[in-house]
């Protein structure tokens, strides 16, 4: 089984050399890497060039112009080869095992996708933290937005899968794998790996923590949750019509986060870990059926 490690790159050499080290110290070598450069500055397309140089499995391509993230990572995605494919930031890195542990999920289960813990880091890579919001979703929920983020990075998934969807929004330039994650939902079971596979570098140039692009940011959010919805069919959500919710992130985190929601979904999450780590497949099975009550509650 191939992976495909998928790289949008723009100005971003002075970070990439973390990012190239983890790449070729993984335990699982069948591997190819796919950089799509978005018209980056020479001296920093030069830079990239000459770390890649004296490996074939890595691959370069170069937009002709400036296109943006959706365009660039929708690109990559389709120049890729490998069975598996997962998206990683050039200024980002991944530890040793996560190509075998993602590798690994897809040989025992029939999943689309996995997802896995992460770290957050410094500026230097260093880690300071445990991201605290991923963990084990409920599959196929027509409900499931990723709003409190419990899907994120490691993010890996069948390329096959992929193309029956409408594949990445090119036309977005930020929110790309919000977008991914619940398409990807939306055509099978994703599988979380209890376990921290990345490494997420926080610096003041990363779009997620850059506060001039934080508006542009809840617009493209807004339009992949808006996507979502028409997608699933959904036009009334919360007893209001979708097309009167102006900003669709805020109202559905204010009504999936009241304190009864949070309480029902702790309460939840406890009785199946409990269950889970006693393996007792029929009491698990069986709390499936309570799914339609819970999710008409939150609903």
């Amino acid at each position: 089984m191939k992976f495909s490690i998928l790289i949008a790159h723009f100005n971003n050499a002075a970070y990439f050399k973390a990012c190239y080290e983890s790449i070729i110290q993984q335990t699982f070598t069948d591997w190819e890497v796919i950089i799509v450069d978005d018209c980056s500055k020479e001296a920093e397309k030069e830079a990239l060039k000459q770390m890649i140089s004296d490996d074939s499995r890595f691959f370069l391509y170069e937009n002709d112009t400036n296109r943006g993230t959706g365009y660039t990572k929708k690109r990559c995605a389709e120049l890729a080869t490998g069975e598996i494919c997962g998206f990683l930031d050039p200024d980002d890195a991944l530890t040793p095992d996560a190509l075998e542990e993602s590798i690994k999920a897809y040989s025992k289960y029939d999943i689309v996708g996995t997802y896995s813990r992460f770290y957050l880091c410094d500026e230097h890579l260093a880690v300071e933290k445990l991201f605290p919001h991923s963990g084990r979703i409920k599959n196929r929920s027509k409900y499931f937005f990723n709003i409190n983020f419990n899907v994120a990075h490691f993010f890996t998934f069948k390329r096959k899968i992929y193309t029956t969807t409408e594949k990445i929004d090119e036309t977005l330039t930020s929110s790309v794998d919000q977008d991914l994650y619940l398409k990807l939902h939306e055509k099978g079971n994703l599988f979380f790996i209890n376990k921290s596979l990345y490494l997420y570098r926080l610096h003041a140039q990363g779009i997620s923590q850059n506060k001039r692009k934080k508006e542009k940011l809840y617009k493209n959010w807004h339009t992949v949750l808006y996507n979502t919805l028409r997608r699933r069919k959904i036009k009334i959500l919360y007893k209001k019509d979708v097309q009167h919710i102006e900003c669709l992130p805020n109202f559905i985190f204010e009504k999936q986060n009241t304190l009864f929601t949070k309480f029902l979904r702790k309460i939840t999450k406890g009785i199946y870990s409990h269950f889970v780590g006693i393996k007792n497949v029929s009491i698990v099975s069986g709390m499936s059926l309570l799914a339609p009550i819970t999710e008409a509650l939150l609903v």
